[in-house]
This record gives structure tokens, C-alpha cells and sequence, in this order.
């Protein structure tokens, strides 16, 4: 286990608006607002074209292969996430969310891309004090 501390700095309230893609859109508010760190809840709809990653092809082979899904219709959606900086000090979201049309629901992360339809609402609870860092694992693939 890993851990590093945190305190509380700023709270943001984002609106995303239709065709706004997820992770590109509060990676680029991050920058703008320099936010290194944060923690994020979501609420509000994914647009029909969306793209969630939906698990590893195989739960045991490394590096895991993704799985993805296309999302063929809007969706409403929930999710929360992660915000730290990369090795390169660029900021990473890491989200997941849950994607319901009528009685069926898929969970992924937003890392493939996910349009905003019409709208998605965002808390961004900055966090300050901490080290924490997103670098990639070479053995994992991942950040």
C-alpha cells in the first residue's frame, strides 16, 4: 500500500456542456486553474458515440488488454474519479462511470471518450498538500 495526505483547497462547480468531451475538457479546466490534484463526483448524460474502457480482455495477462464499448445512444450517467499530475506534470483524470439506458447499465473509465449530451454536471474538490502522483507503470500500462 501507498498513501499520501491531502487537505482540502478549492471547490469547483463545472458545467459541461453538449459535444464537451469528459476527460479533455477538466483536464484543460485543471490547467487553466492549477489544479494539481483533485477529487470529482459527476452526474448528467452521455451523448450517443461515447466510449467507455470496460475491463480487461483477460484478468490475469500483463499488460491487460482493454475492452471497450461504444455507447450506440445517450445514456445517463453517474461516475467519480480522480485528478493527479502525470510524469510529465500534466494532469491525468482517471473516472469511472455508470452509463443506464431504460434497464441495462455499463460501468467503464472515460479515458476513450466520453461526449457530454446535453449536459454534465461536475464538483471538482481541489486537493492540496500532497505528493500524490499519476506516473505510468511499465508493467501495468498504465497511469
Amino acid at each position: 500500500m501507498k498513501y499520501s495526505e491531502a487537505e482540502h483547497g478549492r471547490v469547483f462547480i463545472i458545467r459541461l456542456e453538449h459535444g464537451d468531451v469528459v476527460h479533455k475538457t477538466i483536464e484543460k479546466f485543471a490547467v487553466e486553474h492549477q489544479i494539481r490534484a483533485a477529487a470529482l463526483i459527476a452526474v448528467g448524460g452521455a451523448d450517443a458515440g461515447s466510449e467507455i474502457i470496460v475491463g480487461p480482455e483477460k484478468g490475469d495477462s500483463l499488460p491487460p488488454n482493454p475492452m471497450s464499448k461504444m455507447l450506440g445512444e445517450a445514456h445517463e450517467i453517474a461516475g467519480t474519479g480522480t485528478l493527479f499530475p502525470d510524469e510529465d506534470g500534466n494532469p491525468a483524470l482517471h473516472m469511472h462511470i455508470a452509463c443506464g439506458r431504460n434497464e441495462s447499465t455499463t460501468t467503464g473509465c472515460v479515458r476513450k471518450g466520453v461526449k457530454t449530451w446535453h449536459i454534465i454536471e461536475v464538483i471538482l474538490f481541489e486537493l492540496t498538500e500532497t505528493s500524490a502522483t499519476r506516473p505510468l507503470d511499465p508493467a501495468l500500462g498504465f497511469k
